[in-house]
């Protein structure tokens, strides 16, 4: 009669669990997948800062080297501007002109998000496949029904057996 009493208790345990889970998963969906969206905003924004925080710290540097040396700005600039004088080089050398079309694709290159890869997400995801599947109405609805039927199998079927009044 012990034995019993224990292999129901474990059954009633392993189902209330397994329907409580299935049915605070169905529940909380929303909430699971808006903590994940926030997550992945915040360390976007994190990113974007510490480019931002190295690109000042860039500029500062060439903003002290400028104030030191003002000659500087016409050997930095100028060239940038009308392109390298042919006169002040060798004759033989090339200087090839960067067309807009390079330019942009350069730009596009340097500002490209870090590819970030975890087990079970696609790179640039930080929600969880099993939670973007959970958040879909239909499988929600089955989670929640099927939480629901697990806690009253357990609570119906595993309940304390009455004495028999033998």
């Amino acid at each position: 009669m012990q034995g019993r009493n224990v292999i129901r208790a474990v059954l009633f345990a392993l189902f209330f669990s397994i329907g409580t889970a299935s049915l605070s998963s169905a529940i909380l969906c929303d909430d699971l997948v808006r903590y994940y969206r926030n997550k992945d905003l915040l360390t976007k924004a994190q990113e974007s800062v510490r480019r931002l925080k190295s690109l000042n710290a860039e500029y500062d540097i060439l903003l002290k080297t400028l104030e030191a040396d003002p000659n500087l700005i016409v050997e930095r600039l100028g060239p940038a501007t009308f392109g390298p004088d042919p006169n002040l080089h060798d004759l033989n050398t090339v200087y090839p002109r960067a067309t807009a079309e390079q330019l942009a694709a350069a730009r596009r290159a340097l500002m490209a998000e870090p590819n970030e890869s975890a087990p079970g997400r696609t790179p640039g995801q930080t929600m969880p496949q099993w939670l973007s599947r959970c958040s879909e109405p239909r499988r929600r609805t089955m989670l929640f029904v099927c939480g629901v039927v697990l806690i009253l199998t357990s609570f119906v079927c595993f309940r304390p057996a009455k004495p028999n009044a033998e």
